[in-house]
């Protein structure tokens, strides 16, 4: 085995050197490209880099950053079972016996139609106390009126 090594010595010895001097050329014309066309390869790379950029940022944008949590509480509320009309609140109120009753049916969720279709008077007329509630009760809003009414314990 080894006199066939022997044998080929020069031709694995010229072909090692071949290879060797074809690593050179191929480096040599390597390096005169990247010399030639050295600002092409530096604005390809920042490119790149940017379209890199660009899609993570795009990526870390599209994520909505608030969360939703949804925590479940047990609440105890006191509930009374048995109304108590607080009269000295309604009279320093000024309320009479009909804004009371307008208020109650808004607190029951009514329409001023169908609290003139209840009380059989006038849709002119329940407007006309549903202001006048506002104006004593000092609010703006249905709403406003129903909730301070039932802290006040004038309607249940």
């Amino acid at each position: 085995m080894s006199s066939k090594i022997k044998n080929y010595k020069q031709i694995i010895l010229y072909g090692i050197s071949f290879a060797a001097l074809l690593a050179l050329l191929k480096w040599l014309e390597i390096r005169f490209v990247v010399f030639q066309n050295s600002f092409e390869i530096y604005a390809g790379a920042i490119a790149f880099i940017f379209t890199i950029l660009g899609i993570w940022l795009a990526l870390k944008l599209a994520k909505p950053t608030v969360r939703t949590k949804i925590i479940e509480k047990e609440i105890f509320i006191n509930k009374v079972d048995e109304f108590i009309f607080n009269r000295a609140a309604a009279n320093r109120l000024g309320l009479s016996s009909r804004e009371l009753e307008v208020l109650q049916l808004m607190a029951n969720g009514l329409s001023n139609q169908e609290i003139a279709d209840q009380l059989f008077i006038s849709l002119n007329t329940v407007k006309t106390h549903i202001s006048r509630i506002f104006e004593k009760m000092d609010v703006k809003r249905r709403t406003k009126a129903i909730e301070s009414a039932k802290s006040l314990s004038i309607i249940s």
